[in-house]
């Protein structure tokens, strides 16, 4: 054997055995999680099972998505329970969105903060909605508005999240613009999620809604809530295009909730690198894009570090927000 084929042999022996060593450590999911911190229906459950799907349809990962509903204080249950007990899970994912981000700035997650989990991906942006029943007088925006105004006691607006969460500020958003002063004059109602808030809505317990245009999309779909106002810069595409924006109606503003995932603080790289990817995958796949546009999505396409920086900002934005509206000191 020559020295150049010796070489050869020896170079090929070596990548041999680094592909061999990578695919050691080459990090496979097995039983699969996905935890959505409130109850089945609302946008938190509609990221995880939506998403879960799509990765079992485009075969990045085994079997089925096992999806978790850990309700309670926001998210922050959930927050702490992967925190405190869960921070090495490899094959655990959490469905985030813009309120995780609002009760982080807030510091409603007391001891925790956006450092102790890791930050995976953004599936798109979700703009917010204010509804009222099909039955309910009231038509526009505005309309609602002036209620508000003339008697703040007669309208009580229910939301998913918990007060001074991203549901309650954006309506508190929305009544800035309309010219409403003190803001302190909107009653708001808190839920576990934006299914029970709109089921509140149907009972008649509450005259309005806050939400997300997914958590609206089923509520829509079976004609059980009008659509006031769209918190969108032009109206959204698709199911959604009938509804007015509320920069239509006069009244400037606008409510985008992100959504994506974070994981456990103590993943390793080789998970987190996988997870990473999976979502990106599941982002730029037709069978997304598709669930995207049947549910009033927009485009937000965000990765590993440069969605932990997308996120930070929200929180520094959002903490400034809260104490321009009187509920951060």
């Amino acid at each position: 054997m020559n020295r150049l084929h010796s070489w050869r042999v020896a170079a090929v022996s070596a990548v041999a055995a680094v592909a061999l060593s990578g695919a050691a450590n080459a990090f496979e999911p097995e039983a699969t999680e996905c935890i959505a911190p409130a109850n089945p229906g609302g946008g938190w459950d509609f990221t995880c099972r939506q998403v879960g799907k799509t990765l079992q349809d485009l075969g990045l990962i085994p079997g089925t998505m096992q999806v978790t509903n850990l309700a309670g204080g926001g998210g922050g249950v959930a927050y702490a329970e992967v925190v405190n007990k869960r921070g090495d899970d490899n094959d655990l994912i959490v469905a985030a969105s813009s309120a995780t981000a609002t009760r982080l700035a807030q510091g409603a997650y007391p001891g925790n903060t956006m450092d102790q989990v890791r930050w995976l991906g953004a599936v798109g942006a979700d703009y917010g909605v204010i509804a009222v029943s099909k039955d309910s007088p009231i038509n526009t925006l505005s309309e609602l508005m002036e209620q508000i105004k003339a008697d703040p006691r007669s309208i009580s607006v229910a939301g998913g999240s918990a007060v001074g969460g991203w549901d309650h500020l954006k309506v508190l958003l929305a009544a800035q613009a309309a010219g409403i002063d003190d803001v302190r004059n909107v009653k708001y109602v808190a839920f576990n999620g934006g299914g029970e808030a709109v089921t509140q809505l149907l009972a008649g317990s509450v005259q309005a809604f806050t939400g997300d245009a997914s958590e609206a999309k089923g509520f829509v779909d079976s004609g059980d809530i009008k659509v006031v106002a769209v918190l969108a810069p032009e109206r959204l595409e698709g199911d959604f295009s009938a509804f007015p924006t509320a920069r239509e109606q006069g009244i400037d503003v606008i409510g985008a909730n992100w959504r994506g995932f974070y994981a456990p603080g103590g993943m390793s790289d080789e998970a987190y690198d996988y997870w990473v990817e999976a979502i990106g995958n599941v982002y730029a796949s037709d069978e997304w894009k598709d669930i995207m546009a049947r549910n009033g999505l927009a485009p937000l396409d965000l990765q590993g570090a440069e969605f932990e920086a997308f996120v930070r900002e929200s929180v520094d934005r959002i903490t400034g927000l809260s104490r321009d509206i009187g509920l951060l000191q």
